[in-house]
């Protein structure tokens, strides 16, 4: 039986505004995985993304602000309901299936989660791997937040879409800590130190997030200017 219209259906549904089904297959080698074993009795990923709203993006100048924050932190735990109901929807149909929380850290001296959300949304074609190494996505930009389902359900996978960074330097020239290298990639970075200077990047936020109303590591600057999720004028 093919689910795959189902379960986007039931995506959209749940409050999703982007979804898309990833073959774990090539994430099996090069991939940073916590635990190492952690995709070994799954063969798809499903990610599920939503889009920031535009008039807290807007409201960001050289930093985040506290709405901005706050935001980000009601989209991850929205993110956290959808996939634990796609769990629930996967099981229900006799599969197995775990849900990756939004934004955690798991080995938080490097700053790595269970798998990163962002590789799984470019293989299942919601967007591709900007300048800045956040998914970019041609109808938002990198306006979204996402999260992953790992499932054993046999599903047909997407594929990834075309760069269209191109010569634009946007993030580059606007990131507060000079931490974006301007490299670019048809498919993705090998390293994330091919793409930022991952210490300023990281730096930079830890002083963020002392300011009032903040309280996580949160910027958005590299958001905020992304041509591809400003709304077009009239």
């Amino acid at each position: 039986m093919a689910y795959e219209a189902e379960l986007r259906s039931y995506c959209m549904d749940r409050g999703a505004d982007f979804s898309g089904i990833a073959d774990l297959g090539p994430f099996r080698k090069g991939l940073k995985l916590l635990p190492g074993d952690l995709i070994d009795p799954y063969i798809s990923a499903i990610s599920i993304a939503i889009r920031l709203q535009n008039d807290i993006i807007e409201g960001i100048s050289d930093g985040p602000t506290p709405e901005y924050s706050l935001h980000c932190r009601e989209v991850n735990s929205q993110l956290d309901e959808i996939s634990k109901d796609i769990v629930n929807w996967i099981e229900e149909r006799g599969y197995e299936a775990r849900a990756i929380p939004a934004s955690l850290w798991v080995d938080t001296e490097n700053l790595y989660g269970n798998i990163s959300h962002k590789a799984v949304a470019r293989m299942a074609g919601i967007g591709w791997q900007g300048k800045s190494l956040l998914l970019v996505n041609k109808h938002c930009g990198p306006r979204i937040r996402l999260t992953t389902v790992l499932t054993n359900m046999p599903l047909s996978p997407d594929g990834p879409v075309k760069n269209l960074c191109g010569k634009c330097t946007n993030c580059t020239d606007a990131c507060p800590a000079s931490a974006i290298k301007n490299s670019s990639t048809e498919t993705h970075f090998a390293s994330r130190n091919e793409a930022i200077y991952l210490k300023k990047c990281y730096e930079k936020l830890l002083e963020f997030k002392e300011i009032p109303g903040i309280d996580y590591t949160f910027c958005g600057v590299c958001i905020k200017v992304c041509p591809w999720g400003k709304e077009k004028k009239e």
